[in-house]
This record gives C-alpha cells, sequence and structure tokens, in this order.
C-alpha cells in the first residue's frame, strides 16, 4: 500500500518514478489500481501547482484504462492552476471518450468556466449536470452559483442559488461577491447588505471570505460605517490578520478617503503583504491625491520585488502607478514606467498600453509621445481612440480628435460613452457644429443618451455651437440630471449673455430639493453669468448666500468673479476696497480683471496703478501687457504703448495672432487677420467686404482707429480694421451659405469695438443673423443690433 502527501512533490515524484520502474503503467490491467495510483499522483502534482508533472503522468496512461478519477485530478489541476482554457478542453475530451462525469468532475470545470467568464459553456455543462440528474448536489449548485455571479449573470445565480434544498457558506459567498462585485453604487450595495442579513437569519456563519465578498461593495458605496462593522466583526472572530482580508480592509478605508486607517493597517501588516496589498494601498494614494506617496511605496515595492528574484510586477501595479504619474504629470517617470514594461512585456498588455498612451497625453506631449506610441500600437480598442482623442482635445488638437474618430469608424470598432465625451468638446472647440449634430445622431442611435455624462457634453456642445435652445431641449429630456448638468446650463445662459436666465435656472435648481445641492462651480457660473449680463445687484446677492445659506466657502476664482462684475459696471472706488477686504492676497487674475475694465471705461490713471500691481507680481499671460499697451494707444500715448510691447518683447511673452473660423458643409475654415490670404477665395472674400464698406459708410460707418495699436496713417488704420479675422470669416460666411442660414464665427480673441459695430451693421444690412464666439462670450448680432447691448 502507497501513502502519499498530496502536498509533497519530492515524494510524489520519487513514487512515480518507482511506479515506472516497477510495472509500467502501459502492462497494467487493474483499472482501479490505476485510478488509485494516477489519481494520487496527479492530485499531488496538482496540489503542487505543477500541472505539467500530473499532465505528464495522465498522457503516459493508456486510452482504456483511463478512469474518471483521472479525468477529474487533471481537470482540477488545471482549474485551480491554469490555463483554465485546458480544464474546459479536457472536460469535453472526456465527454467525447465516452467517460461519463460525476459529481467531483463538475465542480472543477465550473470553476475553470468562471475564470474564462466562459458563460456559454457554462450553461452547456449545466445541462449535462441536469441530464445526469446532479443538479442539486450541493457542491455542483455552489459552483453554479460561483459561476454564474462572477460571470455577472446574476439573474441565474440567484435561480440555482432559490432552488438549492440546503445552502452551505460557499454558496452564500458566491452570491455576496457576484453581487458586490458587479459595481452599481448604492444598489449593489444594499443587494450584498440584505444578502448578509439574510444569510445570519438561515442560521449560517459568516467566515472571513465572505466579509471579504463584502466588502469591494462597502468601498464602492462608501458605506464607511458598515466598513468600520465589518472590521469589528473580523477582529473579534479573529479574522483581521490573514493577507486577503487586511488588503480588503485596507482598501475599502482608501476608497472611503480614510487613507489613515488604510495606512495603518498596511504598516501593521508587517512582511506578509503581497503584491496586491501594496498595490491596494498605491492605488488608495492615488485616489487621495497624495500622488508623492503612491510614487514612493513603488519605489519601496520595486526593491521588495528585487530581493524577491526579480519577479515582474502585475498589470494592476503597474497600471496605477502610471494614472499617479499621469495626475502629476510626472514625465519622467512615466517614461521609466513605459520603458519598464517594455522590458518585462507588460506594454502589449492593452489596459496597460491604453493608460501610457492616456499618460502622454495627459502629460502634453500629444504631438510626439501619445501619437508615436499610438501608431506603434499593435492592439487597439474603443478605450485606445477614446484616449488619443481626449488627448487631443485637451491639448488643442481639436481637427485632429475629429480624423482620429473618422478613422476609429473606419476601422470597424465601436464608439464607446467614453469616446463620445472625448468627441463632443472638439466639436465645441471649433463650433464644428454639423459634426456635432452627428455625434449626436450617433448617440442616439447607440443608446448613448441614457448616459447623464454624454447629455452634459451635449449641452456644453450645442451651447458653444450658439445653439442655446437646442442645449436647453436636451436639458429638459434628460432621463437623470446632476449638478455637473445644471451647472452646464447655467454657464451656456451666462456665455450668451443671458444672466437672468441663469438666475431663473438656479432658483429652479433650488427648487428640486435635496436631490441636487449647488456646489462651488455653480456659483463660478452664475457670478460670471451676472457679470456678462451687468447684473451687480443679482451678483451681490448669490455671493452672499454662498455662505450665509450654502454653507460654501468662496475660493479664489469666486473673488475674481465678483472683481470682474464690480469692474465691468464701473464700480471703481466699490472694488477696490472689495480686493483690499478679500481673505486672499489678490494674484495677477484679480488685477487682470480690473485692468480689462479700466480700458473699457478708459480709467487711465487706475489702470497705469493696476499695472504696477501687476508688473510687481509677474504677469501670468500677454492679455495684460496687450490691455495696457491698448490703453495707451487709445489715448495717442504711443510711446508708452511700445514701450509695454517691448517690455513683453523682452520677457518671451508673444502675441497671440488673431484668429477666426467657421464651418461650411461640415469643413472648418480658419482665417488670420492682417489681410492673410491664403484662403483659396481671399481675392472674392476681401471683394466682400469692400462692398460691405460701401454700404455700412452710407449708414454712416467710420472705423474707430483707435483699435489699431500702431502710429500709423488713418488710411492704412482702415484697411487693417477691415481685415480683421472675423470679418473675413463672416464675409466667406455670406459668400457660402444661403440667406436663410444664420452664420457662426468662433474668435481666439476678444472682438474689437470697431469690429462690433461692424458687425451690427452687416447684420442690417444682409438681413442675416450672425453669432461671434468671442473668448469671453458670445456676440447675437440681428437687425443692427447685438445681444449684449455694447456690454462686453
Amino acid at each position: 500500500m502507497f501513502v502519499l502527501n498530496p502536498k509533497s512533490l519530492s515524494k510524489a515524484k520519487l513514487v512515480y518514478q518507482s511506479l515506472r520502474n516497477a510495472f509500467p503503467l502501459t502492462n497494467i490491467q487493474n483499472s482501479d489500481v490505476t485510478d488509485l495510483l494516477v489519481g494520487k499522483l496527479s492530485r499531488s502534482y496538482g496540489v503542487c501547482d505543477k500541472a505539467e508533472h500530473a499532465r505528464k503522468s495522465f498522457d503516459e496512461i493508456p486510452q482504456r484504462p483511463r478512469g474518471v478519477i483521472q479525468w477529474n485530478n487533471m481537470i482540477r489541476s488545471y482549474a485551480w492552476n491554469g490555463p483554465f482554457e485546458k480544464a474546459v478542453e479536457l472536460y469535453y475530451e472526456m465527454m467525447d471518450n465516452g467517460i461519463k462525469p460525476n459529481k467531483f468532475t463538475f465542480p472543477a470545470v465550473l470553476k475553470a468556466c468562471s475564470a474564462l467568464q466562459a458563460v456559454g459553456e457554462g450553461r452547456e455543462i449545466h445541462l449535462h449536470a441536469k441530464r445526469l440528474q446532479l443538479d442539486s448536489d450541493i457542491y455542483i449548485c455552489t459552483g453554479l452559483v460561483d459561476m454564474y455571479a462572477k460571470c455577472g449573470c446574476l439573474g441565474e445565480a440567484t435561480e440555482v442559488f432559490d432552488g438549492m434544498p440546503h445552502k452551505d457558506v460557499v454558496a452564500w459567498n458566491s452570491m455576496i461577491a457576484g453581487f458586490s462585485l458587479r459595481g452599481g453604487g448604492q444598489s449593489s450595495y444594499n443587494e450584498v447588505i440584505n444578502l448578509f442579513m439574510e444569510m445570519q437569519r438561515d442560521e449560517v456563519a459568516p467566515n472571513s471570505s465572505t466579509i471579504v465578498g463584502i466588502l469591494p461593495a462597502v468601498a464602492q458605496a462608501r458605506a464607511l460605517t458598515h466598513g468600520k462593522a465589518m472590521h469589528a466583526i473580523s477582529i473579534r472572530k479573529g479574522y483581521h490578520n490573514g493577507v486577503l482580508i487586511g488588503t480588503g480592509f485596507l482598501d475599502m478605508y482608501a476608497k472611503c478617503q480614510c487613507i489613515n486607517y488604510a495606512r495603518r493597517i498596511f504598516n501593521m501588516m508587517g512582511v506578509a503583504k503581497n503584491e496586491v496589498t501594496w498595490s491596494a494601498m498605491i492605488g488608495g494614494c492615488v485616489a487621495c491625491d497624495l500622488m508623492e506617496e503612491g510614487l514612493e511605496l513603488f519605489r519601496r515595492l520595486l526593491s521588495v520585488k528585487d530581493d524577491e528574484s526579480g519577479t515582474s510586477l502585475t498589470e494592476a501595479t503597474i497600471v496605477t502607478v502610471v494614472r499617479a504619474c499621469a495626475k502629476l504629470t510626472d514625465l519622467v517617470s512615466g517614461r521609466c514606467l513605459h520603458c519598464y514594461t517594455m522590458k518585462t512585456g507588460s506594454v502589449s498588455d492593452l489596459m496597460v498600453s491604453n493608460t501610457i498612451l492616456s499618460m502622454y497625453a495627459k502629460c502634453g506631449t500629444i504631438d510626439h509621445d501619445a501619437s508615436r506610441f499610438f501608431n506603434e500600437m499593435a492592439l487597439k480598442d474603443a478605450v485606445t481612440y477614446a484616449a488619443i482623442i481626449s488627448g487631443y482635445v485637451q491639448n488643442g488638437y481639436a481637427e485632429e480628435a475629429l480624423w482620429m474618430f473618422h478613422k476609429l469608424k473606419l476601422s470597424g470598432l465601436v464608439p464607446d460613452v467614453s469616446t463620445m465625451t472625448g468627441i463632443l468638446p472638439a466639436c465645441s472647440h471649433l463650433a464644428a457644429l454639423q459634426h456635432g449634430y452627428c455625434s449626436h445622431a450617433y448617440a442616439i442611435v447607440h443608446g448613448f443618451t441614457c448616459h447623464t455624462i454624454v447629455c452634459n457634453a451635449l449641452i456644453d456642445m450645442y451651447a458653444k455651437c450658439g445653439k442655446i435652445h437646442t442645449a436647453r431641449k436636451v436639458f429638459d429630456t434628460m432621463h437623470k440630471k446632476d449638478v455637473i448638468s445644471w451647472n452646464a446650463m447655467i454657464d451656456a445662459y451666462g456665455i450668451h449673455g443671458l444672466g437672468k436666465d441663469a438666475v431663473s435656472l438656479f432658483q429652479k435648481m433650488q427648487q428640486v430639493g435635496e436631490e441636487i445641492e449647488p456646489d462651488d462651480v455653480t456659483f463660478i457660473c452664475l457670478l460670471s453669468a451676472c457679470s456678462h449680463s451687468g447684473l451687480v445687484a443679482e451678483g451681490k446677492q448669490l455671493f452672499g448666500s454662498m455662505t450665509q445659506d450654502f454653507g460654501i466657502s468662496p475660493r479664489m476664482d469666486h473673488y475674481i468673479c465678483m472683481t470682474d462684475l464690480l469692474s465691468r459696471a464701473g464700480h471703481f472706488e466699490e472694488v477696490y476696497k472689495f480686493i483690499q477686504d478679500m481673505p486672499f492676497k489678490p494674484d495677477v487674475r484679480v488685477w487682470g480683471a480690473v485692468l480689462a475694465a479700466c480700458r473699457i471705461h478708459k480709467n487711465i490713471e487706475l489702470g497705469e496703478t493696476v499695472s504696477k500691481e501687476i508688473e510687481r507680481l509677474g504677469p501670468e499671460s500677454t492679455g495684460n501687457f496687450v490691455l495696457l499697451s491698448n490703453m495707451y494707444s487709445n489715448i495717442g500715448r504711443w510711446d508708452d504703448a511700445a514701450q509695454v510691447r517691448l517690455a513683453q518683447k523682452e520677457l518671451g511673452f508673444a502675441k497671440s495672432p488673431g484668429c477666426s473660423w467657421i464651418e461650411v458643409a461640415g469643413i472648418v475654415h480658419a482665417f488670420v487677420g492682417g489681410g492673410d490670404r491664403s484662403h483659396p477665395q481671399s481675392e472674392e472674400i476681401n471683394q466682400k467686404l469692400d462692398e460691405l464698406e460701401v454700404d455700412m459708410k452710407r449708414l454712416g460707418y467710420r472705423a474707430e482707429s483707435s483699435y489699431v495699436f500702431h502710429d500709423v496713417e488713418e488710411e492704412e488704420k482702415d484697411e487693417i480694421l477691415l481685415y480683421h479675422s472675423e470679418k473675413l470669416a463672416i464675409a466667406f460666411g455670406i459668400l457660402s451659405l444661403s440667406p436663410s442660414k444664420p452664420i457662426l464665427v468662433t474668435k481666439n480673441l476678444r472682438v474689437c469695438g470697431d469690429c462690433h459695430n461692424a458687425i451690427k451693421l452687416i447684420s442690417l444690412i444682409t438681413k442675416r443673423e450672425i453669432t461671434v464666439r468671442d473668448a469671453s462670450r458670445f456676440h447675437h448680432f440681428k437687425d443692427g443690433s447685438c445681444n449684449c447691448g455694447d456690454f462686453w
């Protein structure tokens, strides 16, 4: 009689060699002896994670003596150690050889189906168990529940579970883990807690696996109180010392933003940590915006890995750390990780490569690293395209984003929700309404408009393409609104100069009740809307109610909005006192808002005082130089204007050239001011402008030469003003669009006063609606007037 410890690999090998030497397996006629001996050998190899040894001994058995025990042991070995598909293949091979599976076969092969997410094969194996009348066996039922739950088929899992005559703790754990891991936030959490309570009512005592199964749902719902209760139960039961449960609690606390608790558990685990523990802690730091700490932990993990014979990191850990690099815009560390993945081969994993691509885009190297890496990727999916499209948009390459979206559709891949939320901002940026319409239609056909995030992007797109009423229609027909939806619509009204509509919508938002609470961004949108519409009283009231009624402490952005509101209205004494009373030191943006108003109201004295403050703090951009230079030019102080431009040049701040663009028949046409003749129809465009100038002069138009910021002759100033980029774009629109179609032009800078007056007259002469979106807001011109009331 052979006595074999199944966990002793050395003894298993010794017995195997002895058996082969004593009597070859091919000569053994007694199938019971073969079943017993080889079954024990296969089981020993399987338990010792040596599936290849188990398969070798299995293959040496002749076909005829092979019994169900050998097949079961081999299937079990693959099901536990992989490759999992071998377990399923072996099961079907066994069936083809006429070997009838027994109650020990099904739990093993179902476990392999769970690992492979092979629900189709799992359902077929379920039918086999039914035919053999084994589907009521507790172990098979538990295997079926686990397989269906892990494959996301919770309805079928529940059906099997409810039909079980007796449910053990493993069955309950499978159900709990299935509902916990499916996601869904609060609803999944409620299901999991109900199952946990029902389990205890059924007098089944939970074990450590039960707690581990519950924790992901607790983390997703951020139910910290229940998480602490689970922690207390595990301590009382003595479960808390295990690596698996310790990692679960660490992850739960981190996702509940209790990083100190997570850190304490991590430190208490000592050397018992595995890579999942490290990855959870690093991920917790990233989720809590402690990027530097996350990267430092990663460096410590690398040193631990080096001490453990240099085994490679898992893909999940790499992805977490790459995301930290992206948030820190740490390009150096990101490139080092990219090199590491190339060295270990993990760069071939699609999730890893997509995260690296996204990191390069967020670090601003879209035109070099990201584009090159995208082209090098052997495998691409919809997430890959979503990452590169979002990267192009975030880095100002909107046209390239539209082209990449076109390329995605040609590739045969189906764009997903994240792709749609990436492409719609590109349409917004370019005011490419036709592309926006097509994207909206695509979203409707594929059912994406049921997602709040897509509708929010549509509101923003239509608003920035000049279609404020369509934006409101999208808002009104949304299935579910969040605070971002309300903010997007309020902001839309603001940039269109509809401040009263923005305030009215905010009042409606408050009537919704506790379901939607305004946040700090809501008030930035409201104050900005009031500023664009000159609603000083309303703005003051809203600013006061932030703290008094909503408990929101104003940030610097709110103070900038209030400064802009008071300055635009010409309340300079009040704004100066407001700035002095601020709880923050005013920065360049605050003084910049005052300087812009000084230019509008021609308050040169205050403008010079403010410019000194800006000079003391250091300008952040060309804007403040341009404002001061323009102020001096307006009153003919050309030497002072030249001095400002010289200082701007010496400090390395280049003025952006005026650029305007218009979409015609789905193609975006761009124009640069100063007599740009690069457009194929430039001759016709200039001729149309000359004709319009004649008609405008008949109506009393005189070019406002104060908007030319160079000391040149008056005739030359008129010519410079006539060929500003927005006028070129409008002339092209008149030539290219039918008279009934409105014209929408987008400009990268603020529209000048001369162009504003000229466009009012052009709208009257041509009897067309003209909309100009500049860097500040929308101007809707119709019948010789603008909706801004000359206040912008």
